[in-house]
């Protein structure tokens, strides 16, 4: 980040969340809570109406203003083909990303919910209903302005971020180095044996805390991490258990899918694959976030002598996951 941008995002406080949002003609009225998320600033608003929605003020140069307006556009796509997502709200000009000073945020409508049940059969067949559909509309169009999903950005690039900043105990570097480049040559095995995957926009990060489940069925609350990536990227997140157990619920999941969008059951590759990638990435970011005061107080037990211990054992797993055979889909399962 740059010094000024920086320091100013670091020190948002109460005062400056309620005069950006009040910029926008609207009046709030004191009530403010600061919302779980560490990428972005994001908080809940109330309004002298009774009313409350949501402030996200975004990381300076993580995405360009035209990344953020890309991901705005694709919201309100979905929200004008009734997929549920909470869109970002325009101002009278039809703006959606506003400026503060040096911030740059966007509000939201507020919505509850509740997660959503994995081992639920019929939460699963919604779920992959509703993520077929926003994949049917994803796979219309592709994102210029962001990068894709894959193993440069997921992989080589956090670990040579980790390596060169030296995050890396000393006496672990030459395991690490050895592992990270088993691993990268293994995801490049699996994307073969996949050929060549679709890329489409996706939602990127489709884990519990970004579904909330109300009486209607499931809607998103951020694409913040949208990309184009293989489909299977948004689906995979949602199998746990033993291999029968992914399988059935595979199976479930793929049933309401594909009542919308095709799947390309080569994909089914890439899960361990892009596991992989973002167990890397993940503690790429946590590094390349350390300087911010609020990730050492949220994230103690990263780099530790023992939390890169136990990194380097869990990669050493997943090396060996790759090399098993892909997931089945059996659609009869259940």
């Amino acid at each position: 980040m740059s010094g000024t941008a920086n320091n100013d995002y670091q020190n948002l406080g109460p005062v400056e969340v309620l005069e950006a949002v009040d910029s926008q003609g609207y009046r709030t009225d004191g009530r403010l809570l600061a919302l779980n998320s560490y990428e972005n600033r994001v908080y809940q608003v109330g309004l002298e109406d009774g009313d409350a929605l949501v402030a996200k003020f975004y990381r300076p140069e993580r995405w360009s203003d035209a990344a953020i307006l890309e991901e705005h556009h694709f919201a309100l796509e979905l929200a004008a083909h009734e997929i549920p997502l909470v869109p970002p709200l325009n101002n009278n000009a039809g703006e959606t990303l506003f400026h503060h000073g040096s911030y740059r945020f966007a509000l939201f409508a507020c919505r509850g919910g509740r997660p959503p049940d994995f081992e639920n059969a019929e939460h699963l067949r919604q779920l992959g209903r509703f993520i077929g559909r926003l994949h049917a509309l994803g796979s219309e169009a592709d994102y210029r302005e962001r990068p894709a999903l894959d193993a440069t950005t997921f992989g080589q690039t956090p670990i040579r971020f980790l390596l060169e900043n030296n995050f890396i105990p000393t006496e672990l570097v030459p395991a690490y180095q050895s592992l990270a480049e088993d691993l990268l040559q293994r995801v490049k095995w699996c994307y073969e044996r996949c050929g060549e995957p679709t890329l489409i926009r996706v939602h990127g990060d489709c884990h519990s805390g970004n579904i909330l489940w109300i009486d209607d069925g499931p809607h998103l609350v951020d694409l913040d991490d949208s990309r184009m990536a293989p489909a299977v990227q948004d689906l995979w997140m949602f199998l746990a258990g033993e291999r029968e157990e992914r399988e059935a619920s595979l199976a479930v999941l793929l049933e309401g899918y594909t009542r919308f969008a095709d799947f390309e059951p080569a994909q089914l590759h890439l899960v361990e694959a892009l596991r992989t990638l973002r167990m890397i990435h993940y503690y790429g970011w946590l590094a390349k976030r350390w300087d911010d005061p609020a990730f050492p107080r949220a994230f103690p037990w990263f780099n530790s002598q023992r939390c890169w211990e136990q990194h380097i054992l869990y990669l050493r797993e997943q090396a060996a996951l790759m090399d098993e055979p892909p997931l089945t889909w059996r659609p009869d399962h259940w």
